[in-house]
């Protein structure tokens, strides 16, 4: 009998320690640090890391290093030296942008370029696989699994969770039903669950699609405020209700319902670069400014769920050439692009601007 979890688990258990606030443990060969998220930090855990007898660092992306003028000597990351007089306040002034224009001066920040950086590396990653600002306080260990194990902390090593991380999920049609909808009254709602803890994913049948013929398809990656709240500041609920609309026009189809918020970076960061974008930055500046790339989602998702429903051949619903390359490249073939050009207005004519110049959209 083995009750225990396995890496994977750990990794979920791990994302929602993360996100609650609570340390975790990686350790790298004989090496262990603490992690902390620097968004759920309080002042007393802060405190508790400090005590400790190892080095504390900031580590944060490339991308946020960037904007704070600090070297990431480590390629895709930096490990900022967090000085001893350093509170609460200094730590998420270098993880938050929110007052970067205000105080825009938060040096001299020294990075560290000795020792491996792996672990801070998976730290990281699971930072923003749990939706949270892509910053971790990391305090080196002594003796990190004794210290693990008498605080009751998850640990992770990263021999085992590296070739988890990016790999894609496994999913399972854990129930569907009949849904008459105002676009068609021959509907069906399909709700897909990862082995991996994350997020469920739908897929919303409309009519019968015939599984031999290119089906009209759509990706659309859940927006909370443009789907259901009608914000102007994307074209995401035109697009969501036109798409519907053509599929029960033609009497068939098939819309994929994403949980892959702001772009993957949950709603929360995305109204973070809503704020930055009050502060004159585009969709792609604000993303960069937090620490994120360009677009953090996975479309491989999509490519996965058309396969478990039978449908090898689509008829595309987008305007994002980067959705066209991955279905291609998972399997699934692309024999049209159907242009979704919907949603334009005054308050997001910048935003389509950029998608269309920066991340290559047809527009």
């Amino acid at each position: 009998m083995n009750l225990a979890p396995d890496p994977s688990e750990k990794i979920a258990r791990a994302r929602g320690d993360l996100r609650m606030g609570v340390p975790i443990v990686i350790i790298d060969g004989p090496v262990g640090i603490l992690v902390q998220a620097t968004e759920t930090l309080t002042p007393d855990r802060v405190a508790d890391a400090r005590a400790l007898p190892g080095d504390t660092v900031l580590s944060i992306t490339a991308r946020r290093a960037e904007t704070l003028k600090a070297r990431p000597y480590d390629g895709d990351l930096a490990r900022i030296h967090v000085p001893e007089n350093a509170d609460l306040r200094w730590i998420i002034a270098l993880a938050d942008p929110a007052d970067d224009l205000r105080t825009p001066m938060k040096g001299p920040l020294h990075s560290v370029r000795n020792g491996k950086a792996d672990a801070h590396r998976v730290a990281l990653r699971l930072a923003k696989d749990a939706r949270l600002l892509p910053s971790v306080l990391i305090t080196d260990l002594e003796n990190p699994s004794d210290f693990a194990t008498k605080h009751d902390l998850t640990t992770l090593f990263t021999v085992q969770v590296e070739p988890l991380l990016g790999v894609s999920a496994h999913y399972y049609d854990i129930v569907h039903a009949r849904l008459p909808m105002e676009v068609s009254d021959k509907g069906q709602l399909h709700v897909f669950r990862p082995d991996n803890g994350g997020e469920e994913h739908y897929a919303i049948i409309v009519g019968a699609p015939d599984r031999n013929q290119p089906v009209l398809t759509r990706l659309h990656s859940a927006c909370f405020t443009g789907d259901l709240m009608g914000s102007l500041k994307c074209d995401c609920g035109p697009q969501l209700r036109a798409a519907l609309a053509q599929m029960g026009a033609e009497g068939a189809g098939v819309l994929l319902y994403l949980n892959q918020e702001g772009r993957g970076i949950g709603l929360a960061n995305k109204m973070r670069a809503y704020s930055l974008q009050d502060q004159g930055f585009d969709t792609v500046e604000a993303n960069h400014r937090l620490g994120f790339e360009d677009d953090e989602r996975d479309f491989r998702i999509g490519a996965a769920l058309l396969t478990k429903l039978g449908i090898a051949q689509v008829r595309l619903l987008t305007n994002n050439p980067a959705k066209i390359d991955m279905m291609q490249k998972t399997g699934i073939a692309v024999s049209e692009r159907v242009a979704l050009k919907v949603g334009k207005n005054r308050f997001n004519a910048d935003y389509l601007r950029t998608k269309a110049t920066k991340s290559g959209h047809f527009l």
